[in-house]
């Protein structure tokens, strides 16, 4: 399935549409276009890794919480990671995300740096079941 980039939903940002047939595989699609919009070449060492846990009541704002985590690293450490794997459990009571990421820090000289995403938005998104599993929307500000 994958995702897309969308066009006119936003002015200034970067909107895309992830369509998965189960949760997890949404929430690495979301976390792979979100990782290849800043490094499109996406090829990373695993150098240094992460563990990432994320809880929320709302599964869209779990998804906004978890593409948050891979900026922040970005941000603060200079690091960009993939995902290496990915569970994510709850229902209606709430939902909880374990993760565990690698990758590396920046380096000009490898990699070709795309944009500078800085933020995922409240903006238009959206987690929803779909006849044929799970789709996402999300904007990023760039």
């Amino acid at each position: 399935m994958g995702y897309r980039l969308l066009e006119g939903l936003t002015q200034a940002d970067v909107a895309f549409r992830a369509e998965e047939e189960s949760l997890e595989e949404l929430f690495r699609t979301a976390w792979r276009a979100t990782l290849e919009l800043m490094l499109p070449a996406a090829r990373l060492e695993a150098r240094e890794r992460r563990h990432i846990e994320a809880a929320n009541p709302a599964l869209d704002l779990l998804l906004f919480d978890f593409l948050g985590e891979l900026i922040y690293y970005k941000d603060a450490e200079g690091l960009l990671l993939d995902l290496e794997s990915l569970a994510v459990q709850g229902g209606p009571g709430g939902y909880r995300l374990v993760a565990e990421a690698a990758g590396e820090a920046v380096d000009p000289a490898r990699h070709e740096l795309g944009l500078d995403v800085k933020a995922v938005t409240l903006h238009h998104l959206a987690v929803e079941r779909v006849p044929l599993g799970w789709q996402a929307t999300v904007v990023l500000d760039v």
